[in-house]
């Protein structure tokens, strides 16, 4: 049985949606980080990072929201949540599975802190380059490969979630907009945001 190991209103959030996406049969552990719970040495065995999400797949276990998504799209291809291996759509696939964690969050960061990092140290370039570029992604829709919605969708909408609509702390824009617009209707959305609130 797939363990996911989350925290209401924590980064959980991705990987419950991911779930909710797969159709997977998975237990729900909590692991209440008001309580510390994340630092108990059966859950550093898990996520030595004590930090949610973590999930464990029988002998597997890992953390990391997108490496997680990454790794349920692959391991249960039935889900279709990938491209796979050979498919040209791959290589975009993977580039926007880890925009979120690589540019998203780092760009916010930027944002929240108002830190001045050059662009040409700093790996995600600018804030600004980052969601110029992302809305340029979007623009083409309805998911960040075209037709079909992936993995990729749980992590980009996830930061965007996070980033325009939760804590607005990026501005909005009209791509945007409409694709958390298409994000939020889907049920698995939903189900999530309903688990998330604890």
């Amino acid at each position: 049985m797939i363990k996911l190991y989350w925290s209401p209103r924590s980064r959980s959030f991705t990987t419950l949606w991911l779930m909710e996406e797969s159709s997977l049969p998975y237990e729900r552990v909590l692991t209440d980080i008001s309580t510390g719970a994340q630092k108990a040495p059966d859950y550093l065995k898990i996520n030595p990072m004590g930090k949610v999400p973590a999930l464990s797949d029988g002998d597997a276990a890992l953390g990391e929201a997108a490496a997680i998504c990454a790794y349920i799209a692959d391991r249960y291809p039935e889900t279709k949540l990938a491209p796979g291996v050979t498919d040209p759509r791959r290589a975009r696939y993977l580039q926007w599975l880890f925009f979120s964690p690589s540019c998203i969050e780092p760009a916010i960061i930027q944002i929240f802190t108002k830190i001045e990092i050059p662009t040409s140290t700093a790996a995600w370039g600018s804030a600004t380059q980052v969601f110029d570029v992302l809305e340029a992604a979007l623009a083409k829709g309805p998911w960040i490969l075209g037709e079909e919605f992936s993995a990729a969708d749980v992590t980009v909408g996830s930061g965007l979630n996070f980033a325009v609509r939760l804590f607005k702390m990026v501005p909005s824009r009209p791509a945007f907009d409409a694709y958390l617009a298409r994000c939020m209707a889907r049920p698995a959305f939903q189900r999530a945001e309903k688990i998330a609130a604890g």
